[in-house]
């Protein structure tokens, strides 16, 4: 017994030396190890997404190189190139091995955990994404337009959706029962759940039918060939699918807001203030705004996750060159490399956006970084 709690003793003591620098560390700096915790958990959290996504891929039936060689079968048929039992055997003999020398070639022969941590060696000591398996395309080269178009899309969504959120929700928490408050509350919940691909088919049907704005979201030009006239033809293309993301997101974002305002309204140090004869402009915008921040920091990580996911319908009804659509071919196509580069650059996007969202978190109240809540 006495060999058991020795061991059990030894065991904490040897833990309580191995944590000693970050106790030490997070006892000096608190904010820089509340960061660096923050960024150790979004690798782990990378890593773990990247294992689960290749054993995803091997778990689903056939894989690209059966999709490329059925294509090659179906149009060897249709251009008559095969005739007689013969020559479908000798078509099937030859296809299975070529098949067999492709999966090796691509390395589709090993497990799945094989061709990940391969995979994970080449993204992370050489900097290189791979090759598409069927385009024979770099990865980054594919990927690097895309990802920038939705990331472009998805700012532009949340700086609107956070601009009007804040002022509407600040109006109308002083606006508490009366007509318009009502009226914007039914309206919030109204947007708010209504289903976002019904929405965008409709605000594309209205531009089919009236002809006021493009049918696709996206010039029919580059950036360079004119900047000027691309930045107004892209703000008159992406005007509807903006308009369905803003409509989606401002109504949950707006009666957050409200509801943290009226709660922080009725708090003592509100009365507090008001009995000192303090303006309710300053009482409204000084004091009880601020406390607002936290819940909407909060928030905005998994509004902007939202609005990646929402994309993807987004960019696929509308035709906007971006990276969900790019990801949504991928996958049909059971590109590997494309669809996992895809899938690590929007969850790390993702997991950034919520890190940023813990650190500001932790910048505006210092009991977080603490660890005091």
């Amino acid at each position: 017994m006495s060999n058991g709690n020795n061991f059990v003793s030894s065991i904490k003591s040897t833990g309580r030396v191995i944590s000693y620098p970050w106790t030490l560390f997070r006892a000096k700096a608190p904010l820089a190890s509340y960061i660096t915790g923050r960024l150790v958990t979004m690798c782990a959290l990378l890593f773990l997404l990247g294992f689960a996504m290749f054993g995803l891929m091997a778990l689903a039936p056939g894989d690209v190189v059966d999709q490329m060689m059925t294509q090659q079968i179906l149009s060897g048929t249709s251009d008559g190139k095969t005739s007689g039992t013969a020559g479908s055997k000798a078509e099937t003999t030859f296809s299975a091995g070529q098949m067999a020398a492709m999966r090796a070639e691509y390395g589709l022969d090993k497990p799945f955990y094989v061709q990940y941590f391969k995979w994970l060696n080449r993204v992370v000591v050489h900097h290189d994404l791979g090759i598409s398996l069927v385009s024979r395309a770099p990865v980054w080269f594919l990927i690097k337009t895309r990802l920038v178009n939705s990331v472009v899309l998805n700012l532009i969504s949340l700086v609107f959706i956070t601009i009007f959120s804040f002022l509407l929700g600040i109006y109308f928490s002083s606006k508490v029962g009366t007509n318009i408050d009502i009226a914007a509350t039914f309206f919030a919940l109204f947007f708010h759940a209504f289903p976002g691909i019904l929405l965008l088919i409709l605000l594309q049907l209205f531009a089919s039918v009236t002809g006021l704005f493009p049918v696709t979201a996206y010039p029919d030009f580059p950036f360079s060939y004119a900047p000027g006239k691309f930045t107004f033809s892209y703000m008159y293309h992406v005007f509807l699918p903006l308009l369905a993301s803003f409509l989606g997101g401002v109504g949950g974002t707006m009666r957050m807001i409200r509801a943290t305002m009226l709660d922080q309204m009725g708090m003592p140090y509100i009365m507090a203030l008001r009995a000192r004869g303090i303006s309710e402009k300053r009482v409204y915008l000084n004091h009880a705004f601020r406390n607002t921040l936290n819940p909407y920091i909060t928030g905005s990580a998994n509004l902007l996750a939202g609005l990646f996911s929402g994309s993807l319908v987004l960019e696929i009804i509308f035709a906007y060159p971006g990276i969900g659509r790019l990801m949504y071919e991928a996958v049909l196509q059971e590109d590997i490399n494309l669809v996992l580069a895809n899938s690590m650059f929007i969850s790390a996007l993702v997991l950034v956006g919520m890190v940023v969202s813990d650190i500001l978190l932790a910048v505006v109240d210092p009991r977080i970084r603490y660890g005091k809540v």
